[in-house]
């Protein structure tokens, strides 16, 4: 092989910039071919009318592993939520905090009809047994749905409805607690050992932090990528381009079309968010606000602007509204969402004005790849080929970090650079 290669990522989103991250820091260029205008992938951040409108509802769980390996978090400049939620049930909102960094909460968190005491008292245990990894070592199987592993542990049907289920589907959009216990367990692992947070600069802040360290002209933008023949690639716009190294950091339905059979593609997890101006917070505090009452339609509510005032003009409220599903028209959304809200929020909802509704139909890899084998299958399948995002890892933003990490280690040890 070559001392040095010519390393090709297709992709300019998280799993393709930590990949050029990582190579770069190992002292190799390489050339990241984007497809759309901006780097980021799902993970950007839009200038609306002076406020910043991530495409579709996003937060940093700072406790993620990988995340707190490879970002600055002080140069993000953090601002998180309560930790916690806000359980709306019976036609009020119940709270839900984590006790060991809010024990202030204890009296209202024991006293909601959210679950019963046992259950709070369940919830410390699996608190601790995802914090010390040993919900998937006891459980046995890694790849057992979330709900099974939550009826292990004996929480009761209350707490399942009122709040995992709710809480958990607004994580992993789906409804069911299908999600693999391995990836439940590193997500509320990551809730209890970090914050909930936004960037002070949006969520987009996190791609450019990565990006920023790479050497100019790394990224070439609009160059969408219309095949892969072996080590040559040729773009759309005709161009052909040939590499030692080629790494598709894409979703799995464009690497898929690449790479044909060796991605899977699979159905995946769509989401649907709203976007209002308002007056000022329908409730104030950072919180993240979740529909415990079983109702179709909205599913979470948050005031961004209180954790992060950064999100919205001086004496204004950027509020997010998540929906279960597209119901109806797109152009009805707003007064749909509306109308539900008049019984948390009452007649204050009428004066939200509507900025952007976001309907990401790939917001999350299909469940069905997301098992223990293919997280920790090589990069590499084949002679020069290597495959990263979050569909080879855990779906989440953690998962495309690490993933393309790996991608860039595989290069390096492949060529003995490592």
């Amino acid at each position: 092989m070559v001392a040095t290669p010519n390393v090709l990522i297709i992709g300019a989103g998280l799993a393709g910039l930590a990949c050029a991250h990582r190579l770069t820091k190992a002292g190799l260029r390489c050339t990241i071919l984007e497809a759309s205008d901006d780097i980021g992938g799902r993970v950007r951040t839009d200038h609306v009318e002076g406020f910043q409108l991530d495409r579709g509802f996003q937060i940093l769980l700072s406790g993620y592993p990988e995340a707190r390996k490879i970002l600055n978090y002080a140069e993000l400049d953090l601002m998180p939520f309560h930790p916690g939620a806000l359980i709306r049930y019976a036609g009020r909102f119940h709270l839900m905090s984590d006790l060991f960094r809010r024990p202030q909460d204890l009296l209202q968190t024991l006293l909601s009809p959210i679950g019963s005491f046992a259950d709070k008292f369940r919830l410390l245990r699996l608190r601790r047994d995802t914090l010390q990894q040993r919900l998937c070592s006891t459980m046995k199987n890694p790849a057992r749905p979330t709900r099974d592993v939550l009826a292990d542990y004996a929480f009761s049907d209350v707490m399942l409805t009122r709040f995992f289920q709710p809480f958990l589907s607004g994580v992993f959009l789906e409804t069911e607690l299908t999600t693999p216990s391995w990836v439940f367990e590193l997500v509320w692992s990551a809730f209890c050992r970090g914050a909930t947070a936004l960037p002070r600069d949006g969520m987009g802040a996190i791609a450019r932090q990565l990006a920023d360290p790479l050497p100019p002209r790394t990224i070439r933008l609009n160059q969408a990528v219309r095949q892969v023949q072996g080590s040559r690639i040729v773009l759309e716009s005709g161009e052909q381009l040939t590499s030692d190294a080629l790494v598709v950091a894409t979703d799995d339905a464009t690497a898929s079309r690449l790479c044909g059979d060796y991605v899977q593609r699979a159905s995946a997890r769509e989401s649907i968010t709203l976007y209002f101006d308002a007056p000022a917070a329908p409730q104030p505090g950072p919180w993240l606000m979740v529909n415990g009452e079983g109702e179709e339609l909205v599913r979470t509510v948050c005031v961004l602007s209180e954790a992060a005032p950064s999100y919205a003009p001086s004496g204004r409220a950027l509020i997010s509204v998540t929906v279960t599903e597209q119901i109806g028209a797109r152009e009805s959304f707003p007064q749909m969402v509306r109308l539900s809200l008049r019984s948390w929020f009452g007649s204050q909802v009428d004066e939200w004005r509507h900025l952007r509704t976001d309907h990401i139909p790939r917001t999350l890899p299909s469940i069905a790849l997301l098992s223990p084998e293919n997280r920790t299958a090589t990069p590499r399948v084949d002679e020069g080929l290597y495959l990263c995002g979050d569909y080879r890892e855990s779906g989440t933003l953690d998962g495309a970090l690490r993933s393309g990490r790996k991608a860039a280690e595989s290069i390096l040890s492949d060529y003995r650079l490592l």
